[in-house]
């Protein structure tokens, strides 16, 4: 069972992203937060596999709320949710260690091909939904 972080602070963001993670992936425990402060304290307790950080929110912001996670687990696996216009900010995310990086509006083939880079899965032709490689767990 893999375990991803979605932290936005808008709960319409967080339901789409775990909508499309759920109705694509299989053995996927969908976890949320509403801010940073609440991400890193989940990060420490549930060591999720992959988090999502929406880079701006009130209380803590992505970035900062990326270092603080990074600072726990150096190869964490973070992607970062943004919108146009904030590229500055983007590369800073970059040169710190991201895995990736989402662009609003996306597209939920995007949040799929996303996750699937991210955790090394396959499809499984069978149930038509994306397996999770379980040589990771």
């Amino acid at each position: 069972m893999f375990k991803v972080l979605i932290v936005d602070d808008a709960k319409l963001m967080r339901n789409i992203i775990k909508n499309t993670i759920l109705e694509n992936f299989k053995n996927v425990n969908v976890i949320e937060a509403k801010d940073g402060m609440e991400a890193i304290d989940i990060y420490r307790s549930e060591k999720p596999d992959l988090v999502t950080m929406d880079i701006t929110m009130e209380q803590k912001n992505g970035v900062d709320s990326a270092k603080e996670i990074y600072k726990i687990n150096k190869k964490a696996k973070i992607v970062m949710v943004t919108s146009l216009g904030q590229e500055k900010i983007l590369q800073e995310c970059l040169k710190m260690g991201v895995s990736d990086y989402i662009v609003k509006p996306f597209t939920k083939e995007r949040i799929v091909t996303m996750l699937s880079n991210s955790l090394n899965v396959r499809r499984s032709k069978e149930s038509r939904q994306i397996q999770l490689d379980e040589r990771n767990s």
